[in-house]
């Protein structure tokens, strides 16, 4: 069975907690094979209760923040992240399939820049919190491209011109 790990790296993204953590979306996540999903829920409000999961629902194990998110990244076959450089590129970089969820709620978020040229390149999908449930079911997660390990200055350097930076 599948391990999920959702985080929200250090800010407040209650309505992507909520959505997740919601009855419809466990129902949807054990239909795709996770059998246990793993919640970092940062700064926020919204702190789902753990359980144990049945046959319809996976088991949900959920905390605010911790040194380092890396042990979950790596025991997880999907991450959905927040739209932050360092959870994308840690998930990334650890050979993970993501996908980004976009806090719709912030106004000019940056962060989605670096979403939607990731994606561009095939090494990730994004969404928002409100398609997150029909991008579950209906995104191709074997279609993304590795994240090519190694080399961050050549990277950054192609992030810059993706951008418009250089």
């Amino acid at each position: 069975m599948k391990k999920l790990f959702v985080t929200v790296g250090t800010t407040q993204f209650d309505t992507l907690i909520k959505a997740i953590s919601s009855e419809e979306a466990m129902h949807v996540l054990s239909k795709l094979g996770f059998s246990h999903i793993t919640l970092q829920t940062g700064r926020g409000q919204i702190q789902p209760q753990d359980h144990p999961g049945d046959m319809n629902c996976p088991a949900l194990t959920c905390y605010g923040l911790k040194n380092s998110i890396l042990e979950d990244i790596r025991a997880a076959d999907l991450i959905i992240s927040h739209a932050g450089a360092g959870s994308i590129l840690d998930a990334l970089g650890c050979g993970k399939k993501v996908l980004v969820v976009i806090n719709e709620e912030l106004m000019g978020n940056h962060q989605t820049e670096l979403a939607e040229a990731l994606a561009k390149e095939g090494y990730l999908y994004f969404c928002g919190v409100s398609s997150l449930l029909t991008s579950l079911k209906e995104m191709d997660f074997t279609n993304l491209i590795p994240f090519p390990h190694g080399e961050p200055e050549k990277f950054a350097a192609h992030l810059d011109q993706v951008l418009g930076f250089s």
